[in-house]
């Protein structure tokens, strides 16, 4: 995971998960992302033991002292690094597989997170979503928006909403989005049919083992903004799962489970698909508080068989 020193516990799924697990009677091990390493092929990792607390305070995390040792030392790992998707992501998905390889439960899978674009994964069930190219072609972005009118644009290794534009009907400052996004078309953009019912909320539907939960959290855009995202200010209200939502999450889970993505987070904007989260999929802690749920204790008993 990402350094846990700069978590924030009472809103990040990682420490939920951890909690969760660690109230279900199982030890704790925290890997720093740059721990991992491989040592005349095995691959190995600087590990610390890590008991947590469910409080706001500086002690929710007693590390205990770092340790270098083999990851098959381990029953499972859960990856939750969060985007962008870099180089040093890639190297790290590489030696966790050769841990999987090892004997090591590995989850989400570090070959179908490396496969898995969370903006391009997406596309493989395009008629669940707005209407979408991907393209660094200016001209060919500029007539989509001649079409679509309102449109959306955003880079392919973003999260959190960074780095998104709305360009609407009138086509004002989409040359400098494209500038700032492709600069001299020179990488991919993804162009989407603006969902004007983002106002209600982009709506997180967690995917367990292929199967949706019960509620979803509504990022519900603050006042002047197009983005729903919590990390950029939207506020999240948990609802009961829509129709539309369980059917989409039905649709897809069975390509999530048979790649091996056991804990997946969809977005949802007015019935449409837009993104299939697989690196760090939050809104647990948010989703849990509001309605009763008990999403990373269901997980961990699901996977172990419990």
């Amino acid at each position: 995971m990402d350094s846990i020193e700069h978590i924030k516990p009472y809103k990040d799924t990682s420490f939920a998960l951890m909690l969760a697990a660690q109230e279900l009677g199982h030890e704790l091990v925290y890997l720093p992302k740059n721990g991992l390493c491989l040592d005349h092929g095995e691959a190995k990792a600087i590990m610390q033991e890590v008991r947590v607390t469910d409080e706001i305070s500086e002690t929710f995390a007693a590390l205990g002292d770092p340790v270098k040792a083999s990851l098959n030392t381990l029953d499972v790992i859960v990856i939750r690094v969060d985007p962008p998707f870099d180089s040093e992501y890639l190297y790290s998905t590489h030696i966790l597989e050769r841990a999987k390889k090892q004997g090591v439960m590995v989850v989400n899978d570090p070959q179908a997170i490396r496969n898995c674009n969370e903006k391009l994964f997406a596309t493989e069930f395009s008629d669940l979503m707005p209407k979408t190219i991907v393209s660094s072609n200016h001209e060919e972005i500029q007539t989509f928006q001649k079409i679509q009118g309102d449109i959306i644009l955003k880079p392919l290794d973003g999260m959190g909403g960074s780095g998104i534009f709305r360009i609407t009907a009138d086509g004002l400052n989409l040359g400098v989005a494209l500038e700032t996004l492709s600069p001299s078309e020179s990488r991919l953009i993804m162009a989407q049919q603006y969902r004007p019912e983002i106002v209600d909320g982009d709506r997180r539907v967690i995917v367990l083992h292929g199967k949706p939960i019960s509620h979803v959290l509504a990022r519900i855009p603050s006042q002047g903004e197009t983005r729903g995202n919590l990390a950029a200010g939207g506020r999240g209200v948990a609802m009961r799962i829509s129709e539309r939502e369980r059917e989409i999450a039905d649709t897809i889970g069975p390509t999530l489970t048979n790649r091996g993505l056991l804990f997946v987070g969809l977005d949802v904007i007015g019935g449409h698909l837009t993104e299939i989260n697989v690196t760090s999929p939050t809104c647990v802690r948010e989703i849990d508080a509001q309605a009763g749920t008990a999403i990373g204790h269901n997980f961990f008993k699901a996977l172990l068989n419990e």
